[in-house]
């Protein structure tokens, strides 16, 4: 069993928040991977519901602000959505997923979590009015 550290950095590469989760398989697709990552903040935030989110999709009818998103009301979160949203994200470029020092290009990916267990993801904020 492995476990891995996901990271959020911005684009220079300062760590922005981080959390670990042991108990993974070695070998890991970065799409299950990108998957497990979503589940579990979602699974975090619906322990204790609130008003801010921190995780890599913004929910839905919800606001950017510092690190996070400002939601209407607290309520529950559907991580498979979420999940969804973030494979799509991915396949836009709405972020990259770097592991160790490669950036990861293909959600089909194996990833050994052995050799490279922290994997960051860095948020891409398109240009004002490009």
């Amino acid at each position: 069993m492995a476990s891995v550290v996901f990271r959020d950095e911005t684009a220079t590469g300062r760590a922005l928040t981080e959390f670990s989760l042991p108990g993974l398989p070695e070998r890991i697709s970065a799409r299950d991977l990108v998957r497990l990552r979503v589940r579990e903040e979602v699974a975090r935030h619906n322990a204790a519901p609130s008003l801010h989110f921190r995780g890599l999709i913004r929910p839905t009818d919800a606001e950017a602000e510092l690190n996070g998103y400002r939601m209407r009301t607290a309520r529950k979160l559907n991580w498979e959505k979420h999940a969804d949203a973030a494979e799509a994200a991915f396949t836009r470029n709405g972020f990259l997923l770097l592991v160790g020092d490669r950036q990861i290009e293909d959600l089909d990916t194996e990833i050994d979590l052995t050799a490279d267990p922290v994997v960051s993801f860095v948020r891409l904020v398109p240009l004002a009015g490009g």
